[in-house]
């Protein structure tokens, strides 16, 4: 049997600006949550900025971006995900102007995709947010930062308006349940955060998203934006009925995160789970009326399944 893909079929390769750019403290950037990270997630966040975390040894995008979508090109890749650094627009996230310097590089940065005929898709927020809003706001658990993310997703979209069509709004925003200060510039660690503060947290970036999207059919009727989740499929480790239950309860909850930007409500799943841990959020009418605004496509990434069981 011979499978075959249409001819306008989108093959691609990802990254993300926190991975490839560099340049942490050129440009006008700001510092962002990565850039307090030298371990990633194995180790606490640092107090300041180390330099085994920012040199990035071989890794210089911000200078090689020309010659790597050249590379990228001869692949036969026709889409490029790739992200924007928020820093590098609003170096403190909180700024009154946006940085023209940094809006410049994305410039060019299209200028070359366009050249070899390859297809963006920007993320707007790829675990990188703004370390002053960790810092100054405590993150996501903040509202204020609902209009930051706004201001930001606006300033991006008529920049580029026409130039990119595919918008994600948060990389693998499910990452926040496990992953507080990467998904949500939350710096508290998880077991010292409670279900209620990572929950509002959580609205939080879901009401942000869906002003985003908002923003973005605003500003171009063609703009498709999208949300990006984890996928990992569970599987009850064993046939007993409490670990498939198990299994399927946990995959429920992951894929709340999905059924919220597409719906624009939340599933009984995760009111559900709010019942049963004593959680109420805050939900005003504006945020009911943002979270209307759903997507127009999802997309996940897959690393692993995992296997579930009830037996502590």
């Amino acid at each position: 049997m011979t499978v075959s893909f249409p001819a306008d079929f989108l093959w691609g390769g990802a990254t993300a600006a926190c991975q490839i750019e560099g340049a942490y403290n050129e440009g006008g950037k700001g510092l962002s949550i990565q850039d307090v990270m030298p371990n990633g997630i194995k180790t606490p966040p640092t107090p300041e900025p180390t330099e085994d975390n920012l040199t990035l040894k071989g890794i210089d995008f911000y200078r090689t971006y020309a010659d790597d979508i050249a590379l990228f090109a001869e692949m036969g890749f026709k889409v490029f995900r790739i992200s924007i650094a928020w820093s590098r627009i609003f170096p403190n996230g909180d700024d009154a102007e946006p940085n023209e310097e940094g809006l410049a590089f994305y410039d060019k940065v299209l200028d070359e995709l366009e050249k070899h005929g390859i297809e963006p898709l920007v993320t707007l927020s790829h675990y990188e947010t703004p370390l002053n809003l960790a810092r100054n706001y405590g993150g996501w658990r903040s509202r204020e930062l609902i209009g930051f993310f706004e201001k930001y997703a606006r300033t991006v979209m008529e920049r580029y308006k026409g130039r990119v069509k595919y918008w994600l709004t948060f990389n693998e925003i499910n990452a926040i349940q496990h992953e507080p200060f990467m998904a949500g510039a939350i710096e508290s660690p998880r077991d010292e955060l409670s279900e209620q503060e990572l929950y509002q947290a959580i609205h939080h970036e879901m009401v942000a998203s869906g002003l985003a999207t908002k923003v973005a059919h605003e500003i171009d009727p063609d703009n498709q934006v999208g949300c990006m989740v984890i996928a990992s499929p569970r599987y009850g480790l064993t046939p007993d009925p409490a670990d498939q239950r198990k299994a399927q309860y946990e995959s429920q909850i992951d894929y709340a995160f999905g059924d919220l930007h597409v719906f624009g409500e939340y599933p009984h799943t995760l009111k559900r789970y709010f019942r049963e841990h004593d959680i109420t959020l805050e939900i005003t009418d504006a945020d009911r009326e943002a979270l209307s605004h759903t997507v127009d496509f999802v997309s996940f990434s897959y690393y692993n399944s995992v296997c579930e069981t009830a037996d502590p």
